[in-house]
């Protein structure tokens, strides 16, 4: 038996104008969209429930293209720093949180962000041991991408001026070659390893703390990369399947599998029946740092910094022997590439070896591009994954890193889409807030809310439709799911994100009052307001 939807609007997607009366579904599909009593006089037979949106806007599901659902939810569970806009101010909230804390245990916090304080100052060890020399501290910086541990904290990890650099990482170092606890990408499991394990009742509720807040935000769906980072990676994908039940929490998680852990993840499920919601997606590679600490790897030398271009995580050589692999296991590849020299790597990977026919690589933030290269992109099948909202988070200071001549190429998401590139969008959570709001908010008008201002780089802002796409239709051709998902449409899947007003009869500042009224995942309301 089926359920007629109705008494609000049904925005379909399938172009910026379309607007319906009511959707029929059954068995979790869409029969038919169209005027209610039509509807209601073609499948009352079938019909054993009606549903009335109050006037309410229904919206394809909205699906987060790339984020971090563990890390979301221990974003939520930690002290989080990540709105801390002085050092002062971040050593009296860690002053505080360590009065719950035991001498000698670790104090850990999650997003700090030197841009936010005056003179862009990194809370390094000095500043850290103001805070205690009897607590080892460690805070992450609000890309992921580094760290910042006090002397206590590098004691204990026996890191000091002989300790090398890892490869695909590196220790900030003074003037006399003494870390300063500034740790960069691969050179943070140095720290990392000594943390004490939570264990995975600890990550169970980190991850239905995540999905509550997903579906308080109206995400039907995720793709999110989880599997290398809680000590076993074949527990955590078991923990989303438990988690993820298909009955009681229905959620379309997508994950991407670290290349480190892809073997032995991809043997566990090729002998187990498919899940009905939780599916492997691409394998995940690193290429490259973020721009915040200059470690995105540059074709040229940062701006404001003439000594570097940047880090590479993997040699060129070694990008494409990775990339081999994933095709020996038939897999397509999901690149972090933020410079435009990592990002040539990777095409360069790409094209060597390429992905098996019907299916799609990804390629994720292209902060920094270069135009010969989106030429090449479109010889490609690939999708490109972009997050808005660190143009709201990164400007102004990234003018800084990249000078007024890389502008052009940065951040340039209009410009993809002229390319008739395929983009989907995300927030890659816990980086970024959750908010999808936010994220069509910096997509249209690429300034924070609430500033007066015409956007940083204006030329590249988007339509709200074209927004709205990155998150629903984009998002499906991401997994190669754009014939069953992304649009309000006979055949398509049930999955709805219900909104209290239409945003197309909002200013982009009015979105961020409106709320979600209901999220629907297989034509089951997953939250309701």
């Amino acid at each position: 038996m089926g359920t007629l939807w109705h008494g609000g609007k049904i925005r379909t997607l399938i172009n910026e104008t379309d607007v319906e009366e009511a959707v029929y579904v059954r068995n979790g599909k869409v029969i038919n969209v169209g005027d209610y009593d039509v509807l209601r006089r073609d499948f009352q037979e079938t019909i054993s429930e009606e549903i009335n949106l109050q006037g309410a806007t229904m919206y394809p599901g909205f699906v987060d293209s790339h984020l971090h659902m563990i890390g979301h939810g221990e974003k939520l569970l930690k002290l989080d720093v990540s709105e801390v806009s002085s050092i002062q101010e971040l050593k009296s909230v860690l002053g505080s949180a360590l009065e719950s804390v035991s001498e000698g245990e670790w104090l850990l916090a999650e997003g700090f962000n030197e841009n936010l304080y005056q003179e862009h100052t990194v809370p390094d060890r000095y500043i850290l041991d103001e805070v205690s020399i009897n607590h080892p501290i460690m805070i992450t910086r609000v890309c992921r991408h580094a760290l910042v541990t006090n002397s206590l904290g590098l004691q204990l990890a026996e890191v000091n001026g002989q300790t090398i650099d890892p490869p695909g990482g590196l220790i900030e170092r003074d003037d006399k070659g003494i870390p300063t606890g500034y740790m960069h990408d691969q050179a943070q499991e140095l720290i990392k390893i000594l943390i004490p394990e939570e264990g995975f009742n600890y990550i169970e509720k980190a991850l239905r703390t995540s999905l509550n807040d997903l579906f308080r935000n109206g995400y039907t769906g995720g793709h999110s990369e989880d599997l290398n980072y809680y000590g076993d990676a074949r527990q955590t994908l078991e923990t989303f399947y438990r988690v993820i039940d298909g009955e009681k929490t229905k959620f379309r998680a997508n994950l991407l599998v670290h290349h480190e852990v892809a073997d032995e993840i991809i043997e566990l499920t090729d002998d187990r029946p498919s899940h009905p919601y939780v599916e492997l997606g691409s394998i995940k590679i690193f290429t490259d740092g973020a721009l915040g600490g200059r470690t995105a790897l540059l074709s040229e030398a940062y701006s404001d910094d003439p000594s570097t271009n940047g880090m590479a995580i993997h040699t060129k050589e070694g990008l494409e022997l990775i990339v081999k692999h994933a095709r020996e296991l038939k897999m397509p590849v999901a690149i972090h590439t933020i410079g435009d020299l990592s990002l040539e790597y990777a095409i360069d990977a790409l094209e060597k070896y390429p992905v098996l026919p019907g299916k799609r690589d990804r390629l994720i933030h292209l902060q920094v591009t270069r135009k010969e290269l989106l030429t090449r992109l479109q010889e490609l099948p690939v999708v490109l994954d972009i997050q808005p909202r660190f143009v709201a988070s990164d400007f102004p200071w990234v003018e800084e890193r990249l000078g007024q001549k890389r502008l052009e190429d940065a951040f340039a998401w209009k410009t993809l889409l002229n390319h008739h590139l395929i983009c989907a969008g995300g927030s890659d959570a816990p980086i970024e807030p959750i908010n999808p709001l936010l994220g069509l908010h910096a997509a249209v008008t690429r300034r924070k809310p609430y500033e007066n201002h015409k956007g940083y780089s204006e030329k590249e802002k988007l339509s709200l439709f074209e927004a709205l796409q990155l998150f629903t239709k984009g998002s499906a051709q991401a997994i190669g799911r754009e014939k069953e998902r992304g649009i309000i449409a006979p055949g398509y899947t049930a999955d709805f994100t219900v909104l209290t007003k239409d945003l197309f009869e909002l200013s982009p500042d009015e979105w961020l009052n409106v709320t979600v009224e209901k999220t629907i995942v297989d034509n089951s309301v997953m939250y309701e307001k």
